[in-house]
């Protein structure tokens, strides 16, 4: 008996620290995925090429699934958290974590991709450090499919829709509000706050990696490729680029940052990360794909950048019929760059995007749907301005309204509903403790009565002598209750002279239940 309740023990307690675990993960992972939407597309479809059906998904299908996944990531783990519809939920949560071990296995393999993209930007895993993870969290899923109703609850069962439809809510609004502006959270390189060239220094004494910038360009329907060393004339025609690692070294943050003029191939890079001044980047993967709805207050910004002497670039990886189309749809005046792709997606999650330098710092970034208005900046100088200076607002600040609009209401719930949930109990113990000491008062209070009649078996002499003998005995030997005996109508008057009223009662056989009337054969009670 102590053995197995020991063995139920040690059960349940290991369930919920594995229940933890997995809310945790799960929570985190679906919160990184839900901030960066854009970046969670470019790592699905970093997946849907290597298994050669990127052709099949269609840009917008890659960002709904973005958002579905980081929602579906961030509820598992809330839902773990509180232990909502705990039987379906441990059947979710094995589904999940054997497909995604089964895929983990796959990569750990073939190699296709070398981040698995699991906790975004934020946390870096190897490939084998992903399987060894999932393997862990497999296990821990295991035991909650087995043990579901060892979670211990947080929360009523009849309040669990709220947390389930806020969860949902706020995940997918986080994921839309990021699209729209930037990620509240940025964990690349390319933060505000850091310095290019110094996120791009290798300390002494480390071994340097080396990259090979191979640059494709195109001449009379042939293509060719190209380095820095032997980049041709402007009579080729720019198509793409890529930036490969050649020799492994210490990687620095910031390695493949590379701004290169769109027809020449002049090499800019140390010119601009180190310019005393302020320069604007304005940054498109792709102009192709990149929202032209704002070109207007783009221009207004580089008249301005003009107008004060700040050097404004547009740095793109598209080619130049792409920048020529850009150009003829918007009016753009301002010089083209190329960047690598991958690079420029890194930077920023917009398309397009704008970054602000100071010294080679990054000071200020803006999506396209959030660019400054300079009407409200006017003639003064960047220096006089707030969007000259380094946002004020600190991580710890955002973590502040991340914990003010989604921990804070649901702690809040949940002490609500165990406050009532404590409050019932009571109420319920003491109506409980109430209608039992009400029986047990009328348990006590009840006396037992032993009641008698003789119908039609005897006369009036006999009747008269029953009535005596019951008497005498009971006078001789008081019973624990009370005796009545109920004689015929007729024969009331009579049993009455023989009887002891402290003794025996007596009642009646039968009477009507009418005062008076012409109602033969009855006894009125009166």
């Amino acid at each position: 008996m102590m053995k197995n309740k020991a063995t139920h023990i040690l059960t349940k307690i290991a369930v919920n620290i594995g229940r933890l675990l997995m809310a945790i993960t799960f929570i985190f992972s679906g919160f990184v995925k839900g901030i960066d939407p854009l970046g969670t597309q470019y790592k699905i479809t970093d997946y849907l090429e290597a298994l050669h059906i990127d052709w099949m998904f269609p840009s917008w299908s890659t960002l709904v699934m973005s958002v579905l996944l980081a929602t579906a990531e961030f509820a598992i783990g809330i839902f773990l958290l509180f232990a909502i519809r705990r039987r379906l939920m441990s059947k979710i949560t094995l589904a999940v974590m054997s497909v995604m071990t089964l895929i983990t296995l796959w990569i750990v393999i073939a190699d296709p991709v070398k981040d698995c993209g699991c906790f975004g930007d934020a946390v870096v895993l190897t490939n084998m450090e992903t399987f060894i993870k999932n393997i862990i969290l497999l296990i821990f899923a295991v035991l909650l499919w087995r043990k579901p109703l060892e979670m211990q609850r947080l929360i009523s069962k009849q309040t669990q829709w709220v947390v389930i439809n806020y969860t949902f809510l706020f995940s997918i609004v986080m994921s839309i509000w990021s699209l729209w502006y930037l990620p509240q959270f940025d964990f690349r390189p390319y933060h505000i706050g850091v310095n290019i060239a110094k996120g791009m220094e290798i300390p002494k004494g480390a071994k340097q990696p080396k990259f090979d910038t191979t640059f494709i360009l195109e001449k009379n329907g042939e293509r060719k490729e190209f380095t820095i060393d032997n980049y041709p004339d402007s009579t080729w025609t720019f198509i793409d680029s890529k930036t490969v690692q050649t020799e492994e070294g210490y990687v620095p943050p910031i390695h493949d940052f590379s701004i290169a003029d769109a027809k020449t191939g002049e090499d800019i890079t140390q010119e601009v990360i180190h310019d005393k001044g302020y320069t604007f980047l304005l940054v498109s993967p792709h102009l192709e794909f990149a929202d032209d709805s704002n070109f207007g207050n783009i221009d207004e910004i580089y008249e301005y950048a003009n107008d004060h002497g700040y050097r404004f670039l547009c740095l793109t990886a598209s080619t130049e019929k792409a920048i020529k189309h850009w150009q003829d749809i918007t009016g753009a005046e301002y010089p083209f760059y190329v960047t690598d792709e991958t690079t420029l997606k890194t930077v920023i999650r917009s398309n397009p995007g704008l970054l602000l330098l100071k010294n080679g710092t990054i000071i200020q970034k803006w999506s396209h749907n959030d660019l400054p208005d300079m009407a409200e900046i006017g003639d003064k100088p960047l220096e006089k301005t707030e969007i000259g200076k380094m946002p004020e607002v600190s991580a710890a600040k955002k973590i502040a309204g991340i914990i003010s609009w989604f921990i804070i209401p649901l702690v809040l719930l949940t002490i609500a509903d165990r406050l009532w949930a404590w409050g019932a109990w009571i109420r319920k113990k003491e109506n409980s403790n109430r209608i039992l000491s009400t029986f047990k008062k009328k348990r006590k209070m009840r006396k037992k009565i032993v009641a008698g009649n003789w119908k039609m078996n005897m006369n009036l002499q006999d009747g008269v002598a029953l009535a005596k003998e019951i008497n005498e005995a009971l006078v001789a030997d008081k019973p624990n209750c009370d005796v009545v005996i109920c004689t015929p109508f007729i024969h009331l008057a009579s049993v009455a002279q023989v009887l002891d009223s402290k003794v025996v009662g007596l009642g009646a056989e039968n009477c009507a239940d009418k005062a008076k009337g012409a109602f033969t054969g009855e006894v009125s009670a009166e």
